[in-house]
C-alpha cells in the first residue's frame, strides 16, 4: 500500500505542501491514556510520521471505556507499545517511539524537548504536569518554532459542545487550571510563555454511589495526584484528544497554507 493511497483524502483538502509540512514535524506526547491516544490516532491518521508516546502505565481493565489501546486482549500490556503497533498498523512507514516511563523530577533531564516541534501534554499528575510545562515552555525560548498543547481535566464531564481552547491563564471553570495556577504563584516559577489548553468549565459530580468521602488532611474530593478516581467518558476524552491534535495540525498547516 502507498503513502499516496493512505493520505489521499488528506493532500486533496491541503495539498501537497500541506502534507509534506506533517511529515516533517516531531510530535512528543506526554500520557497516552483517554486524552492522548486519540491524539496520536488523529496525528498519525492525518499524515504525521514522526510521534514519541510517554506513558509509564500498562493497559487496565478500567481503562476500557475510553483509551485507545485498552482492549480485553491487551490488558496488562505496555500502554505504549500496544499503541505503537496499533499506529504503525496505520502507518507502516511512520517512526514511532515508545518510552515506558514518566515524566518527573528524576527523569526529565533525559528528555530534549527542544528537539520536538510540538509537545502535547496529557499528564494527569499535578506536579508532574506542572514540570512539563515549566521545563517545555523554557524550551520554547530555544525552539523558537516549538509549540506547547496542553490538555486540562476531562474527567467529570458530559457535554462535549463545553470543551474549548483558550491560552493557560484565560481558561476558566476548570479545577485542573486553577491547581496548576495556585501551584505556580506558589513557587514563583511561571510558565517562559504562553501556551493553549483544551479544557471544559462543566463539572458533573461522581455518582453518589461513588462519591469520595472528605479527608481530615482537608483535601478536596477531587486530586490531581490520583488518591481519587473520577468519572470519565470517552465522548469527552478522546475530543480533548483530537482537539490538541487539531491544534499541531493547523499550526503546522498555516505556515504554509492561508484558509
Amino acid at each position: 500500500m502507498q503513502r499516496s493511497q493512505i493520505f489521499d483524502r488528506t493532500a486533496r483538502l491541503l495539498g501537497n505542501d500541506g502534507l509534506r509540512r506533517l511529515d516533517d514535524i516531531n510530535v512528543i506526547i506526554f500520557g497516552v491514556g483517554g486524552v492522548g491516544s486519540w491524539a496520536a490516532e488523529t496525528l498519525v491518521r492525518t499524515g504525521v510520521t514522526h510521534i514519541t508516546l510517554v506513558d509509564a502505565d500498562n493497559v487496565a481493565p478500567s481503562n476500557i471505556n475510553r483509551q485507545l489501546p485498552a482492549l480485553a486482549s491487551t490488558v496488562g500490556q505496555v500502554k505504549v507499545d500496544v499503541l505503537r503497533q496499533h499506529l504503525l498498523d496505520i502507518n507502516p512507514e511512520a517512526s514511532v517511539t515508545a518510552l515506558h516511563t514518566l515524566y518527573n523530577a528524576s527523569t526529565a533531564s533525559s528528555f530534549n524537548l527542544e528537539q520536538y516541534d510540538y509537545v502535547i501534554d496529557a499528564i494527569d499528575s499535578l506536579s508532574d504536569k506542572a514540570l512539563l510545562i515549566l521545563n517545555a515552555s523554557e524550551s520554547m525560548t530555544g525552539h523558537r518554532g516549538m509549540q506547547l498543547y496542553s490538555s486540562m481535566g476531562a474527567a467529570l464531564k458530559l457535554d462535549p459542545s463545553r470543551i474549548a481552547v483558550a491560552e493557560f491563564w484565560k481558561v476558566k471553570g476548570c479545577p485542573l487550571a486553577a491547581a496548576l495556577r495556585r501551584k505556580f504563584k506558589k513557587s514563583g516559577q511561571f510558565p517562559a510563555h504562553k501556551f493553549k489548553c483544551v479544557y471544559s468549565d462543566e463539572l458533573v459530580p461522581n455518582s453518589k454511589e461513588y462519591e469520595p468521602v472528605a479527608t481530615d488532611d482537608g483535601m478536596a474530593p477531587m486530586s490531581f495526584n490520583k488518591a481519587v478516581t473520577n468519572g470519565s467518558l470517552m465522548h469527552i476524552t478522546s475530543i480533548f484528544g483530537i482537539t490538541l491534535a487539531s491544534l499541531v495540525i493547523r499550526d503546522a498547516i498555516s505556515r504554509h497554507h492561508t484558509f
